[in-house]
C-alpha cells in the first residue's frame, strides 16, 4: 500500500507538471495569435480571453496522452536511476505489481479523460464556432474609431463617425461616401448601425432619418432624397457562414451513425482515451527493459512511438471517413497493433530468460 501511494503520488505530481508546461506553451501560442487578430479588427478585445480558454479546452484531450507518456517516464526513469525499481523487486513488488499500480492510476486519469474528451471538448468547440461567428459580425464595428475615417470594398465605401457606441452596434452623426462608376453618393444620417447577413456574410449600414445625395463630381445637378431607412451593402460576403465542424457536435449526436465522417470522429475521441492508457504502460515497460545507464534514450523512444500511434491513428482516421477500410476495423486496427507490442515487450525478458537457460 505504501509503494502503491508513493508511485501515484509521484505521477500525479509529474502529471499535473507536464500537463501545466503543454498548456502553457499551448496557450503562449495561441495568446499572440489572438492578440494580432484583436489589433487588426478580427477579433473584438473582450473575445480574447474566452477564446483562449475555449481553446486551451478543446486542446485539452491531444494533451493528455504525451503528457501521462512523459509523465510516466519522468517517473520511473528516475526510479530506476536511483535504484529505487531494483529495491522495489527486493522488496517484493514485482514488474507486474508495478505494472498494476500504473495501471489503476491511468485508469482514473482516463476517466477524467473521457469527460473532457466526449463532453467538455465539443461544448468548447461549439462555443469556439459561436465567438468565430460574433467576430464576423463585429469585425467592421470593432475597426470603427469616432472622428476618424474608415474604407470598406476597397475604398469605394468611405465611412466616418463623430460618435460610436460599440456596446450598442450604434453610430452617431455618420456620412458615407459611395462611389460607383462616374458617380458619387454621400449618405448622411443623425443614427446608423451595423448589420450582418448570416446566410450571405453580407455586411450593411442601415441609416436611420437622413439624407442621400447622388451625382457627378464638378456638376451641380445632385439629386437629393430623404429617408427614413436605408441601408447600403458595404462588404460583399466572400463565403456563407460555416456549420459546425464534426468536432463541434456531440457525442450523442455522432455515436451510432451511419454517417462515416461522424464514426470516424467517434472512434477519434474513443482512442484518445485508449492511448492513455497504452502509452503509460508502454513507458513502465520501457523503462523496465532499458538500461539505466542510457538516461534519455526512454524519452526519445517513447516521443518516437507517440508520433507513430498518433500518426497512424489519424490515417486510419482518414481512411475510413472516406469509406476505403470498413467501420468494424476503423481506427481499432492501429490500438491492437501497439497491445501487441506491448504483450511483447512484457514477455520478452522471460523469453529471454528460457534462451538463456538453454
Amino acid at each position: 500500500m505504501i509503494i502503491k501511494h508513493y508511485i501515484h503520488k509521484e505521477m500525479l505530481q509529474k502529471l499535473a507538471w507536464t500537463i501545466g508546461l503543454l498548456i502553457l506553451i499551448f496557450a503562449s501560442n495561441k495568446f499572440v495569435g489572438f492578440l494580432s487578430d484583436a489589433a487588426e479588427g478580427n477579433l473584438p478585445a473582450d473575445m480574447v480571453f474566452m477564446m483562449l480558454g475555449y481553446k486551451i479546452l478543446a486542446s485539452l484531450p491531444k494533451i493528455f496522452p504525451v503528457s501521462i507518456l512523459m509523465a510516466t517516464l519522468l517517473v520511473f526513469t528516475r526510479m530506476a536511476n536511483d535504484r529505487e525499481l531494483i529495491i522495489l523487486e527486493g522488496a517484493g513488488a514485482s514488474k507486474a505489481f508495478q505494472m498494476k499500480i500504473v495501471t489503476q492510476f491511468t485508469v482514473i486519469f482516463c476517466l477524467f479523460v473521457t469527460l473532457i474528451t466526449l463532453y467538455a471538448a465539443p461544448w468548447a468547440e461549439k462555443n469556439i464556432h459561436t465567438l468565430k461567428e460574433r467576430a464576423k459580425e463585429e469585425s467592421d464595428i470593432s475597426g470603427i474609431r469616432p472622428g476618424q475615417f474608415k474604407e470598406f470594398s476597397q475604398g469605394d465605401r468611405v465611412v466616418y463617425v463623430q460618435n460610436f457606441l460599440p456596446e450598442k452596434s450604434l453610430m452617431e452623426d455618420v456620412f458615407l461616401q459611395v462611389r460607383q462608376e462616374e458617380n458619387l453618393g454621400v449618405l448622411a444620417s443623425n443614427h446608423a448601425h451595423f448589420q450582418f447577413d448570416r446566410n450571405s456574410g453580407n455586411r450593411y449600414i442601415v441609416f436611420s432619418d437622413g439624407q442621400r445625395y447622388v451625382g457627378e463630381p464638378g456638376l451641380l445637378d445632385y439629386e437629393i432624397t430623404e429617408y427614413e431607412k436605408y441601408a447600403i451593402l458595404i462588404e460583399n460576403g466572400e463565403r456563407k457562414v460555416e456549420g459546425l465542424k464534426t468536432a463541434a457536435l456531440t457525442t450523442a449526436d455522432i455515436i451510432g451513425s451511419d454517417n462515416m465522417t461522424y464514426e470516424a470522429e467517434f472512434q477519434w475521441r474513443i482512442s484518445l482515451i485508449i492511448i492513455c492508457l497504452c502509452l503509460s504502460l508502454f513507458s513502465v515497460l520501457l523503462v523496465q527493459s532499458s538500461s539505466t545507464e542510457k538516461r534519455y534514450t526512454p524519452f526519445i523512444i517513447g516521443i518516437s512511438v507517440y508520433l507513430i500511434y498518433s500518426n497512424l491513428l489519424g490515417i486510419a482516421q482518414t481512411l475510413l471517413r472516406r469509406e476505403i477500410i470498413p467501420e468494424f476495423i476503423g481506427l481499432w486496427w492501429v490500438h491492437i497493433i501497439f497491445i501487441l507490442v506491448l504483450f511483447f515487450l512484457y514477455y520478452m525478458p522471460q523469453i529471454q530468460l528460457e534462451k538463456n537457460k538453454r
